[in-house]
């Protein structure tokens, strides 16, 4: 059986993530990697054990043995690089923000449904098991209707002023920090679970560290924890650390969203509690192999992470056995299962996210900075 050929764009954090995720997979080769410069960019190859390698990601492009781009750019490259990659004619697998605002991802979206290619975003965390569990429960009328939803993507790796990242740089991770980079992911799954949009919201915005300490020297993300002072120079913060959301549902439930990445303790907990007029769920990122169900009349329940137990059409996103722990790399591996399946016309499609879901996402943040801006309620406009 042939394989499909992949280039991955950009090598930080996130892009072996993806090749790790894409070898697991089988049917996919990772061909190819750029980065900036031909120096970096074969140091990387190397380092992964990837064939080629490019100094400028339009050269990548240019290969006619790929077939599939992966974007793992800096944010503020998305919108160029995604653009670029379906003026070639690829098909595409973005990081997300989709872009730097919704104007630039709604012409995104509108390129890609123009340029007729398989467009797909990483909401990684939707294709976990027990997020797929409780979305078909919310799907088949389990919980009854939604009364409220409440949740939170905490962190501390941003805790003191002494941490520093390229996100924490407006022209670089856009105008949203926090909600961008995390809040993203938890307004993701909460819709995706229950199926509904968030309509209207108001946001309270904080930055806790008005000042930070910036290395010198350039670090990956989550790096720099070992610099000494001299290494480090004074520079002001304009993005939120913390943020807190009232959202009101197309149901016309609502609820609260907080996300903060000054939070000690929290290395990457996504949570969400869903409250239904039948059973509540709550499930935890950092505890991803139980979901609870907590119930008025009946004993309340711990769901446990076990193909036996889950829905048939969930089945298939659990690939271990209960006891079998799966975690953070199988929620992308799941993700681009489906998105190869498609492409090879093995899968139906319809079950990954796409620039449709990225826009989406990209759209309220727009609304959580006008209504931290404005002190008020404002609406999403999609």
């Amino acid at each position: 059986m042939s394989t499909t050929k992949v280039g991955i764009i950009g090598t930080g954090f996130i892009g072996p993530a993806h090749v790790e995720a894409l070898r697991r997979l089988g049917s996919v080769e990772v061909l190819a990697v750029a980065e900036r410069g031909d120096e970096l960019a074969a140091a990387k190859a190397a380092q992964l054990s990837i064939p080629k390698s490019y100094g400028d990601y339009k050269a990548l492009l240019a290969d006619p043995e790929i077939e599939v781009v992966h974007n793992c750019t800096p944010n503020h490259l998305h919108f160029e690089v995604n653009r670029d990659i379906l003026a070639a004619g690829k098909h595409v697998v973005s990081e997300k923000p989709l872009a730097m605002n919704s104007t630039e991802s709604r012409e995104l979206v509108r390129l890609a449904q123009a340029a007729g290619v398989t467009h797909a975003i990483n909401f990684n965390y939707r294709f976990m098991p027990l997020v797929q569990q409780a979305r078909q429960m919310c799907a088949k009328g389990d919980l009854g209707r939604v009364l409220a939803v409440h949740g939170s993507y905490l962190q501390d790796w941003l805790l003191l002023a002494t941490d520093w990242n390229w996100r924490l740089v407006p022209e670089m991770s856009g105008d949203s920090r926090a909600v961008a980079d995390i809040g993203s992911h938890l307004c993701d799954i909460v819709q995706h679970i229950t199926g509904l949009k968030i309509v209207r919201l108001m946001a309270d915005l904080q930055t806790i560290h008005p000042q930070r300490m910036r290395p010198k020297v350039q670090v990956e993300t989550y790096g720099g924890k070992m610099l000494t002072p001299d290494q480090l120079e004074a520079v002001d913060i304009k993005t939120e650390d913390y943020a807190s959301i009232l959202v009101e549902f197309d149901n016309g439930c609502h609820g609260v969203l907080t996300v903060n990445q000054c939070a000690a303790g929290r290395k990457n907990r996504l949570f969400y509690e869903i409250d239904g007029e039948k059973c509540a769920l709550s499930w935890d990122q950092e505890r991803p192999n139980e979901l609870w169900i907590g119930r008025r009349d009946a004993p309340n329940q711990v769901l446990m992470k076990d193909p036996s137990l889950l829905y048939p059409e969930v089945r298939e996103y659990a690939h271990y056995p209960g006891g079998h722990n799966e975690a953070y790399p199988d929620g992308p591996k799941n993700l681009f299962r489906n998105v190869y399946g498609f492409i090879r016309g093995e899968r139906p499609g319809g079950d990954f996210s796409t620039f449709v879901d990225g826009h989406n996402e990209i759209a309220i943040c727009d609304a959580v900075l006008a209504s931290g801006r404005a002190k008020q309620w404002v609406d999403v406009t999609y």
